[in-house]
């Protein structure tokens, strides 16, 4: 038996962020309140018309342009015409013939090693209706109907669950990066439907593609891929080729496997034509040179830049980048001045810790990285040790003052060489025979000496001068 390779392809849906849809004035945000979002359009009355929302069309463009595709001369939306209870119009505004971007590429990071992924198209359009299903009855819900939806096309150049999820995990921290999603999965912002086949390893030839619709989490995704590969590749060890068929499949979540829905409608009987009802126009280069200039940069550029320039680790840098909002308060820490392991340090320990076990956003953080920097700055200083520093981060935030409100006599750190040594010399003369005894050979009793020093001194001292007078004196 030859052996059997899985080839790969997804199709992500991602609601994007805006005010009004994407073809009607109605608001564009998540509620659980069923058809409050909504309007005429939205529910296909009669004589209502679409007007494009100019933000989506940009922020499609940012995307295409993020991901390295080919974007169009002219910009122009088709009907895809089919009958479903959530679809009131009985067809969908989207794209066939001219998406906003093709042919794109990009790396992706597996298993600390870089993956080529090659995008056919990307194409914006307007996602359906939802509908939710109880015992004897189904309900619509029109909020979603008309929330603008980009679909990202793969092509099937993925051959594992691994490196699907690792592709989804990037294209929504990309998304996010470039603030044009939440792509929260849990308002189901993201939906996948996920392609596999199965071929033999030596062949040009792909198998014949199963196609699992609207798989709304990573976890299912990478679940649905696995069972898939199995299920094929075992229908086929055993000669049973007919059995795979070209067919529409969901996954399953209570018998974690995919069930049959029906057999797979090819493009042609969507019978696609040019949508009449709004008007074809020219992307200009100006307005393209103009969307490039507001994309950042990315995570996986950033990662490297932390990991070869400021000599973090993969892990770390790998935390910081993993969401904007942190990677941006990292980078004005470097730009204050901070030393980058010590920013590194301080957000991946005690602030991702903060704001995790609050449940706030570091932008809501009292401690911003100038306060950071007041903190740090003190025990470069010598002022407080670095306990002391973990005490005041807390009584900042959560008393909203400043640093130096912390700092006192009473409190601050002994750093002044001469106050110590007569401190130390003091302890001593009291401890002649500790002293004799790590004079022989008992060298752990110096953590004995700093241990008094920091009795004496209520934990005061400055720990890395204390240990650098014990060792003069000592070894001296």
């Amino acid at each position: 038996m030859k052996k059997q390779i899985a080839v790969i392809g997804l199709e992500m849906h991602c609601e994007l962020k805006s005010n009004s849809k994407v073809f009607s004035g109605a608001k564009n945000s998540y509620s659980e309140t069923p058809n409050v979002n909504i309007s005429a359009i939205d529910m296909a009355f009669p004589g209502t018309l679409p007007v494009v929302n100019k933000k989506c069309i940009k922020d499609a463009l940012k995307i295409s342009l993020a991901l390295n595709c080919k974007q169009p001369e002219y910009m122009y939306f088709d009907r895809k015409n089919y009958y479903y209870p959530d679809l009131p119009k009985g067809y969908q505004i989207t794209q066939m013939d001219s998406p906003v971007g093709v042919d794109g590429k990009i790396e992706i990071e597996v298993n600390d090693k870089l993956v080529p992924i090659y995008i056919h198209d990307v194409h914006l359009e307007e996602d359906t209706a939802s509908l939710d299903h109880y015992f004897d009855t189904s309900t619509i819900d029109y909020n979603r109907a008309g929330v603008p939806l980009l679909e990202l096309v793969t092509e099937p150049c993925m051959h594992t669950a691994e490196e699907a999820v690792a592709f989804l995990e990037h294209i929504i921290n990309v998304y996010k990066y470039l603030d044009v999603s939440d792509a929260d999965t849990k308002k189901g912002q993201v939906r996948c439907d996920v392609n596999v086949s199965i071929m033999d390893e030596d062949s040009e030839d792909f198998g014949t593609k199963v196609e699992v619709k609207n798989v709304n989490s990573l976890g299912g995704v990478f679940n649905t891929i696995n069972y898939e590969i199995k299920r094929q590749t075992e229908l086929k060890e055993a000669g049973r080729y007919n059995e795979v068929e070209q067919e529409t499949r969901r996954w399953d979540e209570e018998t974690q496997s995919t069930i049959r829905m029906r057999s797979k409608v090819d493009a042609i009987d969507y019978k696609y034509f040019v949508e009449p009802n709004l008007p074809k126009f020219k992307i200009s280069n100006e307005w393209l040179k103009e969307i490039k200039l507001e994309i950042p940069k990315l995570h996986l550029e950033r990662k490297y830049n932390y990991i070869n320039n400021y000599g973090l680790s993969s892990y770390d840098a790998g935390v910081l980048v993993k969401d904007k909002v942190i990677s941006d308060y990292f980078e004005e820490c470097i730009d204050l001045g901070i030393d980058a392991k010590t920013s590194a340090n301080w957000i991946t320990t005690q602030i991702l810790g903060y704001i995790n076990n609050n449940d706030i956003n570091i932008s809501d953080l009292y401690l911003t990285p100038k306060r950071l920097k007041d903190l740090t700055d003190s025990v470069n200083k010598g002022d407080i040790s670095s306990k002391q520093a973990k005490e005041i981060f807390n009584k900042v935030i959560e008393e909203k003052k400043e640093v130096k409100d912390f700092i006192t006599k009473d409190n601050a750190q002994i750093s002044d060489r001469t106050e110590l040594e007569i401190i130390i010399d003091e302890i001593l003369s009291n401890n002649t025979s500790q002293i004799e005894e790590y004079k022989n050979g008992k060298t752990n009793l110096f953590d004995y000496f700093v241990g008094q020093v920091m009795k004496n001194t209520r934990g005061k001292a400055n720990p890395v001068l204390t240990k650098e007078i014990l060792t003069d004196r000592l070894n001296g």
